[in-house]
């Protein structure tokens, strides 16, 4: 294995998926706590509106994913605590119209968008040292904002409803909360693309709440996880010349059937 380092692309490459792994540890456990998977899931698909967006506007399309992403996040979280439309409803819609608004984008733009797959389906292969600085900026956010609201992030992930009684900001804790699955999503976009990033923010911290229900350790333990099994998907799609972001996602789906069948 190790001489696949010799290879700069294969550095960034594994020090990428060190990188997602914090983002999907931290907000993962979150996200499968607060059960609210299809709700990121419908947050990674508006990032490609961001994506199509920066294609039109000639800027990093990662960076432009990041306002874009974030906004579509609060947006969704408005329209079901204001607007009263059921949440499966504000899914569907976020999910239908951040596509949408990135093809139209990317249909707007000159030219021939050349890596516009790898946004789709991930090439953690093509990930530049600016990509690596992005991740670990929006990491260090994450970890920041996660340690300033611990206890709000805790209450309303375990009782919402009394959090309000007690006069807890929820609905600003919630969107604040979504905010960060917005940029877990985009440090994710280029390890598996719009398609997978349910997987990695989902599969990870699902492990290891089978064996524990202590939120610092489950963070702690998916971190661990995702380290792990993002580095054998990589190894692996490496060794046999498999699609990254696929490899990776169904070592997790392995990992997790293996551990659950263990705990039967």
């Amino acid at each position: 294995m190790i001489e696949i380092f010799q290879y700069e692309f294969m550095q960034r490459a594994f020090i990428a998926a060190l990188l997602v792994s914090v983002a999907c540890g931290i907000v993962g456990t979150y996200v499968v706590i607060k059960r609210i998977v299809s709700l990121s899931g419908a947050i990674s698909h508006a990032a490609f509106g961001g994506i199509g967006l920066g294609y039109f506007l000639g800027v990093n399309p990662v960076l432009a994913a990041i306002p874009f992403t974030i906004l579509s996040a609060i947006g969704v979280g408005s329209i079901h605590e204001r607007v009263k439309v059921s949440e499966d409803t504000a899914i569907g819609i976020l999910w239908s119209v951040g596509m949408a608004i990135g093809i139209i984008f990317i249909d707007l733009t000159p030219g021939y968008a050349p890596d516009l797959f790898s946004y789709l389906f991930g090439s953690i292969l093509t990930v530049s040292s600016s990509d690596i600085l992005i991740m670990l900026v929006l990491d260090l956010v994450i970890i920041a904002t996660v340690f300033l609201f611990h206890r709000e992030f805790l209450a309303i992930s375990f009782d919402e409803e009394f959090s309000k009684v007690i006069g807890m900001p929820t609905e600003l804790i919630y969107m604040l909360l979504l905010s960060l699955v917005a940029l877990s999503v985009v440090v994710l976009i280029k390890v598996v693309g719009v398609i997978l990033v349910i997987a990695l923010l989902a599969i990870p911290a699902a492990i290891t709440k089978q064996f524990t229900n202590d939120l610092k350790r489950l963070m702690i333990l998916s971190i661990g996880a995702g380290m792990l099994f993002t580095s054998v998907g990589l190894y692996l799609s490496y060794v046999f010349n498999l699609a990254s972001g696929a490899t990776i996602v169904m070592v997790l789906a392995l990992a997790f059937a293996i551990t659950y069948y263990l705990k039967e």
